[in-house]
């Protein structure tokens, strides 16, 4: 497939320096490209190695004129990148599956309009699922679990009995909603299970990546607020509410009963204890270990974590410890050639 650089200007709507008739063959990242093929570059800095990449022309933010190549100014580089690129790779057209005899599915159980059910998906007892749901291979739903419309459920993920999943959400393989909490009473030496009677509630607009795992309440509901989005390998313990529009990237653990306002994002491996409230809108950067409430707006790093500002000066004054260990050693020799001087003077003085 080719196109003009001419028409891929068009396409997004951007602004063309260079040759209208280039022929382009397809998309790649800066480090990939090769003649023929259009990239982007997002950053000032990344000039460099767009001048030494193979690339025929590229797609910029405004501000950057890389010389001596084509380029296509616009106003969301990404966006239009994407835009691009499905041009190039448009997305293969969804087969309608409808029904699989395949899939066993309670006669309780109500489909709604337009759903596909793949081959080997189980649908337990009183199951609702909306219009147009995907349900995909290995899935297992238990039973009263309820599903709203326009969701999809990848391969081989289970929602165990009574979990809420709302509108347009995305659950991706392997992901387990709905599991007991690790919640246990010690019983004559022996760990006893607690009450594990609540259930999951996801709201509309969520995705959740691979492997994630969200344990049901004790008594009432996990919560996962509206356009939450959690990355692969999550843990979220029994209790939480998380709050709207949630980043939770990968390899986050919430113990229970933690609850975090709107727009909250936590990065990679970031550590919460239980009971602990996160405020609105704060980020945590990542491996931080919270341990404490974290206010609204606060960035937080470090283990314990802290506030930002604090825990950068700690880190520099980390930074400095191999340079003040020499200096301590130097200013101990010199004190013990001080303290030698004055013994061997009073020695003398006595004598």
């Amino acid at each position: 497939m080719m196109i003009s650089l001419g028409e891929i200007a068009e396409l997004v709507e951007g602004r063309l320096s260079g040759d209208p008739l280039l022929p382009i063959t397809g998309t790649a990242t800066i480090r990939d490209a090769i003649a023929g093929q259009i990239t982007l570059v997002d950053k000032q800095k990344l000039i460099p190695q767009l001048l030494k990449s193979s690339a025929s022309a590229a797609i910029v933010a405004e501000g950057i004129e890389p010389s001596g190549l084509p380029f296509i100014t616009v106003g969301d580089v990404h966006r239009s990148f994407a835009k691009i690129t499905t041009y190039f790779q448009p997305p293969r057209a969804r087969g309608v599956a409808g029904i699989s005899p395949r899939a066993e599915i309670h006669e309780t159980a109500s489909i709604g309009e337009g759903c596909d059910i793949h081959s080997d998906a189980t649908i337990g007892e009183g199951v609702v699922i909306g219009k147009r749901s995907i349900i995909h291979p290995g899935v297992r739903i238990m039973s009263g679990c309820r599903i709203g419309d326009d969701v999809t459920i990848f391969p081989n993920t289970v929602l165990y009995e009574n979990t809420v999943v709302g509108d347009r959400s995305i659950l991706h393989a392997g992901t387990v909603i709905g599991g007991y909490g690790f919640g246990y009473e010690t019983v004559e030496g022996a760990h006893r299970l607690s009450a594990q009677l609540g259930n999951v509630e996801i709201g509309h607009d969520v995705e959740i990546g691979s492997g994630t795992t969200i344990d049901r309440g004790t008594y009432g509901p996990t919560t996962i607020g509206d356009g939450t989005k959690i990355d692969n390998l999550v843990m979220i313990a029994h209790n939480c509410r998380i709050g709207r529009h949630n980043i939770i990237c990968s390899q986050v653990g919430i113990a229970g009963s933690c609850l975090t306002g709107d727009y909250v994002i936590m990065a990679g491996q970031v550590g919460i204890r239980d009971h602990i409230t996160i405020g609105e809108r704060a980020i945590i950067g990542a491996q931080a270990g919270v341990m404490s409430d974290v206010p609204a707006g606060a960035h937080y790093l470090g283990s314990p974590a802290m506030p930002e500002r604090e825990q950068m000066h700690i880190f520099a004054a980390e930074a400095r410890l191999p340079e003040m260990r020499r200096q301590l050693k130097a200013l101990q020799r010199t004190v013990d050639e001080l303290v030698a001087a004055l013994n061997g003077k009073s020695q003398q003085d006595a004598a």
